[in-house]
């Protein structure tokens, strides 16, 4: 598989309060086990490293892969894994969500790790089984927002992205949808021009991510949200 680019639109939505939060963004489809080659004046754009997906541990992002789908009783000889996410960007990387379809060698999907991270530099893993359409559901046992408790369940849509990328996460809580949240874009094969065009319209975009979640944590806390208070975790917490 060629590395690609997808430029997209995440879409944040509340219930209550009805709040809508939008930004542009492009995110990284590539085979763990064919990284793309950089030109070396670019290579600051764009770094996948294990240290940042999973436990960090493992020596590359696959054997992190693989330990992690071990540890649950998931073996991949030959298999393919995909992983769709921000790479390090001038040295920083943030990744709201990272998703990993992890296939067997004959080509069927054995399971997707859909990874969470939080502004306070939690990590958390949800392996899912998704059906043929990429639906899967997970009860919510991370702390991600503030102005949301641990609790309640996710509905995800997680299909293998193709020419068009189409995921999608809502929060029940209390047998009501409290938060969804969508990525849609289009596939664009990884060119080093591509990648520059990218970087130009959203220079450090995992700082530009990080800034812009937290400008709508201002706006929220505006309103007099609620605050639920931030469980003592631990920073890795269910990644292993």
């Amino acid at each position: 598989m060629t590395a690609a680019l997808y430029p997209c639109q995440i879409t944040h939505t509340r219930s209550r309060p009805h709040r809508t939060f939008r930004y542009r963004s492009y995110l990284w489809l590539v085979d763990l086990d064919s990284l793309p080659r950089l030109p070396l004046p670019l290579r600051p754009l764009a770094r996948f490293q294990a240290r940042d997906h999973l436990s960090g541990a493992g020596g590359s992002l696959r054997a992190s892969v693989d330990t992690y789908l071990a540890q649950h009783g998931i073996s991949l000889p030959g298999g393919r894994v995909l992983m769709l996410g921000h790479a390090r960007t001038l040295g920083y990387v943030f990744n709201p969500l990272t998703v990993f379809w992890c296939h067997d060698a004959d080509g069927s999907l054995a399971a997707v790790i859909a990874e969470v991270h939080n502004t306070y530099g939690g990590r958390h893993t949800y392996l899912l089984h998704p059906d043929s359409h990429g639906r899967a559901e997970a009860d919510k046992d991370f702390y991600v927002s503030p102005f949301l408790p641990v609790a309640g369940r996710y509905r995800l849509h997680l299909p293998e992205p193709g020419g068009r990328l189409r995921l999608g996460v809502t929060l029940h809580l209390d047998g009501q949808a409290m938060l969804a949240a969508s990525v849609t874009g289009t596939r664009r094969r990884y060119t080093p021009r591509r990648l520059l065009g990218c970087a130009l319209r959203h220079p450090w975009v995992t700082g530009q991510v990080t800034a812009l979640i937290h400008w709508q944590g201002i706006r929220l806390a505006a309103r007099r949200l609620p605050v639920s208070p931030r469980p003592a975790d631990r920073p890795l917490e269910g990644t292993r």
